[in-house]
């Protein structure tokens, strides 16, 4: 009895990993209750309830663990946020089995990234994280069961609306992330972080002038939290967009999350970076959705990095989503989240990000961020109206880790160059380092001329 009111207090997670290792048959199709008590009974902790065994014995064995009828009340019971449409009653669905779903209807496979609602449901979108009416409702017993989390990459079949429901059902999970519902997934916040040791770019290599100044300066390297200082009109969207077109070239996996972006600014970064996933929220959103849509997308870039990929988010901007917030401190976690992960079969999550250095709030939120960086750049207004490219105050710009990512010999043309330009004034140092960079093909030529 005592181990049974201890088990009433473990996460999910670790009852269903109790139960496989004592082999209870088909437990996750049991209620947490009734989990329990078959775990105590295994355990021989007491005898479970007749009922509990009969449950167990009931299960049909060729239903899947994961499979599940849509019999929630769809999204008209609880509207989406946003929506102006008033709830209707809930009604009573129709009992149905996986089978009758699926031979009654034509359904279709489809492959979307969850985005939960707080009412426990939730919603796979199809293009991109942004509401679709052709967008599939998941049961939040399917989430529960299936343990899904914000982001997950999610395919199925899924059935259409009958009458009056709005949005298509998701009959069964057939994958997450690429991999059964069955098998066991870490989570991000669990695994370990490890400094950055892989560069991104080449310095060998030829590119945009700006992505090489940053790299002079950085370098990049998968897993770094870069921390963009901008001041308006000081070429922030410019050095994005480069750093954005080159880190495609790499075979990494882009994502932009733009918060509080102008609308037309939009399809002006689809065109940009055609193989990057954009995740916008537009002024005209309300906040708390703007919120939702960068922690959705944040979300899908871990489960993206649990499942071994390597991520590079770049967010524009933290300044916007800590006024949604209200709180600066609060988009410390999401900048946080960059790190190399040390597990074998896993990737990294790479955070390039923006903050307006102009007001009161900046400062807030540049605090709030303080010394959580690899890599701190500040793009200067005064430089850039001047034309000089990249209008960067160099000696403002600062890394750690380099001795990790550089070999000796660069290391120290690297400190040289930076000697150097640390005895000129800000638009000096700026004109001097642009101009060694147009007069070179590579970063590895301007360093063999030092």
């Amino acid at each position: 009895m005592r181990r049974s009111m201890a088990l009433r207090d473990e996460h999910l997670a670790d009852l269903h990993r109790r139960a496989r290792e004592l082999d209870v048959p088909k437990y996750r199709m049991l209620p947490r209750d009734d989990l329990i008590e078959a775990i105590s009974e295994r355990s021989g902790d007491g005898e479970a309830e007749p009922e509990v065994r009969d449950r167990v014995a009931e299960r049909e064995p060729e239903r899947a663990p994961e499979a599940e009828a849509a019999t929630e009340p769809e999204a008209e019971a609880a509207p989406e946020p946003g929506s102006d449409r008033a709830p209707e009653p809930d009604r009573e669905p129709e009992a149905e089995t996986e089978a009758e779903t699926e031979t009654e209807t034509e359904t279709e496979e489809i492959t979307g990234v969850l985005d939960r609602m707080p009412q426990g449901y939730g919603f796979i979108r199809l293009s991109g994280l942004n509401e679709e009416e052709g967008d599939v409702y998941v049961s939040a017993s399917q989430i529960r069961r299936c343990e899904l989390r914000p982001g997950d990459e999610v395919r199925g079949p899924a059935r259409p609306p009958r009458r009056g429901e709005r949005h298509r059902a998701l009959v069964r999970v057939e994958a997450v992330n690429g991999q059964s519902p069955e098998d066991d997934r870490i989570l991000f916040e669990d695994l370990t972080a490890a400094p950055p040791h892989r560069r991104l770019l080449s310095p060998d290599a030829p590119g945009d002038p700006l992505v090489r100044a940053v790299d002079l300066l950085g370098p990049l390297a998968l897993g770094q939290r870069v921390l963009v200082l901008a001041q308006p009109r000081s070429g922030r969207t410019t050095l994005l967009r480069a750093l954005g077109a080159a880190i495609a070239e790499t075979g990494a996996h882009l994502c932009v999350l733009l918060a509080d972006e102008r609308p037309e600014e939009v399809p002006q970064w689809e065109r940009a970076l055609p193989q990057a996933e954009i995740f916008a929220s537009t002024a005209d959103q309300e906040p708390r959705d703007q919120i939702r849509a960068a922690e959705l997308a944040m979300g899908h870039a871990k489960r993206l990095a649990e499942a071994g990929e390597d991520v590079v988010a770049l967010i524009d901007s933290l300044s916007r989503l800590a006024l949604g917030y209200r709180d600066p401190a609060r988009v410390k976690r999401m900048f946080g989240a960059g790190r190399e992960l040390a597990e074998e079969g896993t990737g990294s999550l790479t955070v390039i990000a923006t903050v307006l250095d102009s007001d009161d709030r900046g400062t807030e939120v540049r605090q709030a961020l303080e010394t959580t960086e690899n890599l701190l750049l500040r793009l200067d207004a005064g430089l850039a109206a001047k034309g000089i490219v990249p209008a960067l105050v160099v000696a403002d710009c600062r890394a750690s880790g380099e001795d990790e990512l550089r070999d000796a010999e660069e290391m120290e043309k690297v400190r040289r160059l930076r000697e150097e330009l640390s005895g000129m004034d800000p638009e000096e140092a700026a004109r001097s380092l642009s101009d060694q960079i147009v007069a070179t093909s590579s970063n590895a030529e301007l360093l063999a001329r030092l």
